[in-house]
């Protein structure tokens, strides 16, 4: 069984055959998946298919840094009252990005991202860390905090080695997305070769980022083995054994009971 740790499967483009798709992924050994959200439209729609498929899928909610500005008392008092259910078990995807010109000031970034580290903490939920071109200011950030953040991972990583053990200095795992398989990944890939076992973790990030052969197109969980099959024929270990121990980790982190 592999773990799809991050995926959007409340995505649009999954409208037309999302049951389809969850049967599919049921069917080839993918198992459990969590969905993630990233504004609250999205939140509320990962939370409905959490619910409608429980105990396979799992719901993180909160605000993307690209929706930062839904950031208000109401937004995050929902959020909370979404932390309670049993469905939900991470606040994510939160973070920097820097990357859009048009995407919320930096500073409105960094006060989400900081209210919402403080509000998973209290809720005891890990978090989804989103973190593009902004690694310096998230890491900054999470210094600060130092000793008193919740768990987490960074998902679909995009950083350095040094940043990614700055990262794993604080607690954190590091999870990799088809990114990894680019062509032009190539610092990346050596990157993800020197991630501990215990703190690795794979995924999807679809309807994002589909790994080679299928760079382009609509991705989807089942491909989260591809991304397995690249990092274990990278690191010369069988894949089965590199899902088996990424699922542990996905599961411990998020809480998740094997099922019966």
């Amino acid at each position: 069984m592999y773990f799809d740790t991050h995926a959007h499967l409340d995505d649009e483009r999954y409208d037309a055959d999302r049951e389809q798709l969850i049967d599919r992924m049921q069917r080839e050994g993918i198992g459990p998946c969590m969905t993630v959200g990233a504004n609250m439209r999205m939140n509320r729609i990962a939370v409905e298919l959490a619910q409608r498929y429980a105990g396979y899928l799992y719901a993180a909610v909160g605000l993307h840094p690209n929706d930062a500005d839904e950031l208000n008392d109401e937004s995050m008092a929902q959020m909370r009252a979404w932390m309670q259910l049993p469905c939900v078990k991470a606040w994510g995807e939160i973070g920097l990005d820097y990357h859009y010109e048009d995407s919320p000031p930096r500073a409105v970034q960094q006060t989400a991202f900081a209210a919402q580290l403080d509000a998973a903490r209290q809720a005891d939920k890990p978090v989804i860390l989103h973190i593009r071109e902004a690694h310096g200011d998230a890491l900054a950030l999470l210094r600060e905090r130092k000793g008193c953040l919740p768990r987490g991972v960074v998902h679909c990583y995009s950083g350095s080695w040094e940043s990614a053990q700055e990262y794993m200095e604080l607690g954190f795992l590091i999870s990799f997305t088809g990114s990894v398989t680019f062509k032009n990944a190539v610092k990346l890939a050596a990157v993800s070769d020197s991630i501990p076992l215990d703190r690795l973790m794979v995924e999807t990030d679809c309807p994002y980022m589909a790994p080679v052969p299928l760079r382009g197109q609509r991705n989807d969980p089942c491909n989260v083995k591809l991304v397995a099959q690249f990092l274990a024929d990278r690191r010369g270990m069988d894949v089965e054994e590199l899902a088996r121990i990424t699922r542990q980790n996905g599961l411990k982190l998020f809480g998740i009971s094997e099922p019966a």
